[in-house]
C-alpha cells in the first residue's frame, strides 16, 4: 500500500517533507583482532524517509541489534557514517538525541522504582523539556495505552504487558522525529498490540513520525511497515517495500481438497509431476499443497484426480506472506542462529 506523508509541521526539523531523516552509509563493525575478529556488521547501507515505517528483519545473530546500538551511537562503529535529521550521529550525538526516541531490550528502557507519571516526566527532562508543559502529551499517552488509572502506581507493580506499554509511552514522550522499537508488541495481548499497530501508522501518517522497527512478529511487519530491510550475516540482502518483496516470490500455489482418501499411487503420481506437499486428511476428505512452475497447469493436476475418479471438493489459492518471503530470501527463521554474527 502507498501512502502519502503530510506537509511538515512548524517545529520539525529543516529537513523539506519526504526527505531522509536517517541515512547509515557503509556501516561496519568488528570485534576482536586478527584471526579471531568477526565482523558483525559488513557495510550496511540504508536511509528512510521522514514518516516512513521501516522494519529491520534478521535471523538471530544476523547484525540488526548492533546495526540499530551503532547507529543510535551506543555501539561505536568500526567504519561508515551515520546521519539522522541531517546531523552526523558520531560526531554531534548530543544534537542528534533531541531527534530520537528508542526501546531497546522492552520494559528494561524504564525506571520500576518509578511511578508511570515520573517515568514519563523522566524522560521528558531528559530530552530538554519542561514536564509540566508535556502534560497534555503524556495524559493522552496514558489513556491511549490504558495506563490512565496506573499513572500514580509503581512500574514494579504493574503486569509485564503493562511495564511493555510504560517503556512505549516513555519513548513516546518527547515527541521526537524518529523512533527505534525493538519488539514493541512483546508481552501485549492481542488487542492492545492491535492498538498499538494503529497508532505506529497514525504517528507515521499523521505526524510524519519516523519509526524504525523490529520485530519477530511478521503480522506486526507487514501490518505496520511501508518497507523492509532484511539484513544476514552482518550484510543487507533485501530493501524493498513489503508488497513488491511478496511479489517477487509470488507463485502458482494451490490448496486442493477432494473427498475421501487418495491413494498412494496417485499420491506418487502427483509427487512425480508436480511440486506437492502438506498432505491432510480431515473430516473424510484429503487436502494438499500444489506450487506451479513454468510448464504446469492447474488443470493438469485435476486431470490427474478426474483420471482417479477422485471427486474435487474445494480448490483455493494460497498467496506468500512477509514470513514466506523472508524464510525464501534468507534461508533460515527469524528465530535461528547465524554463525559469527551478532
Amino acid at each position: 500500500m502507498q501512502r502519502t506523508h503530510p506537509e511538515r509541521r512548524a517545529d520539525e526539523p529543516a529537513d523539506s517533507a519526504g526527505d531522509e531523516v536517517l541515512v547509515v552509509d557503509d556501516l561496519q563493525k568488528t570485534y576482536g583482532d586478527g584471526e579471531d575478529a568477526v565482523r558483525a556488521v559488513d557495510g550496511v547501507s540504508f536511509s528512510v524517509k521522514r514518516g516512513d515505517v521501516v522494519g529491520v528483519l534478521g535471523p538471530n545473530g544476523a547484525g540488526k541489534t548492533t546495526t540499530i546500538k551503532s547507529i543510535l551511537g551506543l555501539v561505536v562503529p568500526t567504519g561508515g557514517t551515520v546521519e539522522i535529521a541531517g546531523v552526523d550521529a558520531h560526531d554531534n550525538p548530543r544534537a542528534v538525541y533531541r531527534h530520537v526516541g528508542a526501546m531497546l531490550e522492552g520494559a528494561r528502557n524504564v525506571y520500576w522504582r518509578l511511578t508511570v507519571r515520573e517515568n514519563l516526566d523522566f524522560f521528558a527532562a531528559l530530552g530538554g523539556q519542561n514536564p509540566a508543559a508535556a502534560r497534555g502529551r503524556h495524559d493522552s499517552l496514558l489513556a491511549q495505552f490504558g495506563l490512565t488509572e496506573k499513572a500514580d502506581e509503581t512500574v514494579n507493580d504493574l503486569s509485564r504487558g503493562q511495564k511493555q506499554k510504560v517503556s512505549l509511552a516513555c519513548t513516546l514522550a518527547r515527541g521526537t522525529d524518529v523512533v527505534f522499537l525493538d519488539e514493541p508488541t512483546l508481552g501485549l495481548d492481542v488487542e492492545a498490540s492491535l492498538e498499538l499497530r494503529r497508532e505506529l501508522r497514525r504517528l507515521a501518517d499523521e505526524e510524519a513520525i519516523t519509526v524504525v522497527l523490529s520485530s519477530h512478529d511478521m503480522d506486526v511487519v507487514e501490518d505496520v511497515c511501508d518497507r523492509v530491510v532484511i539484513l544476514s550475516e552482518g550484510e543487507v540482502i533485501a530493501d524493498d517495500p513489503i508488497e513488491d518483496l511478496v511479489r517477487v516470490f509470488e507463485t502458482q500455489a494451490y490448496r486442493v481438497t477432494v473427498d475421501g482418501d487418495v491413494p498412494e499411487r496417485v499420491r506418487e503420481r502427483l509427487a512425480n509431476s508436480f511440486d506437492v506437499a502438506e498432505w491432510e486428511t480431515v473430516g473424510g476428505r484429503t487436502r494438499f499443497d500444489v506450487t506451479l512452475t513454468e510448464g504446469d497447469a492447474l488443470y493438469d493436476v485435476l486431470d490427474v484426480l478426474r483420471d482417479a475418479d477422485l471427486a474435487l471438493a474445494d480448490v483455493d489459492g494460497l498467496d506468500p506472506d512477509l514470513e514466506d518471503v523472508f524464510l525464501e530470501v534468507t534461508g533460515r527463521t527469524l528465530g535461528e542462529h547465524a554463525e559469527g554474527s551478532q
